[in-house]
């Protein structure tokens, strides 16, 4: 049995990553936005969730970007990102426990609201461009 321990380390992040992502590719809800943007070619998005984590969790600034351009006119409403959220949390808490675990669910809740809204706001305002 594999004890658990908290997020503190880029293998840590990527084991995150990649279990989170193989549930998101077999989802019957995400894994059509997924294959329709990215095909077969996930590792170029990998690449960006292991960075994007590393910076946000273990304050490694490896990540320089912008995460929401790319979601901003994607189909998804509020049953994805509940899915999307849901399985996040279900990830975090199969591998991990502890302050870290917890700020990565607690941060992907907030990008999830944030996301939200901006793709709200841009549904409705269409002349407005990022």
């Amino acid at each position: 049995m594999n004890v658990k321990h908290d997020i503190s380390s880029l293998s840590d992040i990527k084991l995150l990553v990649d279990t989170f992502y193989t549930k998101v590719a077999d989802d019957i809800l995400l894994s059509p936005v997924f294959h329709e943007r990215l095909g077969d070619n996930w590792l170029p998005h990998l690449d960006k969730m292991y960075t994007f984590w590393q910076t946000v969790l273990l304050q490694q600034y490896t990540y320089n970007g912008a995460p929401f351009p790319p979601h901003a006119r994607l189909p998804i409403d509020e049953k994805h990102f509940n899915s999307w959220l849901a399985l996040f949390g279900q990830t975090v808490d199969d591998l991990f426990i502890g302050e870290k675990a917890d700020e990565a669910k607690w941060r992907a809740g907030k990008m999830a609201e944030m996301f939200q809204y901006k793709i709200a706001y841009f549904k409705n305002n269409p002349l407005n461009i990022l």
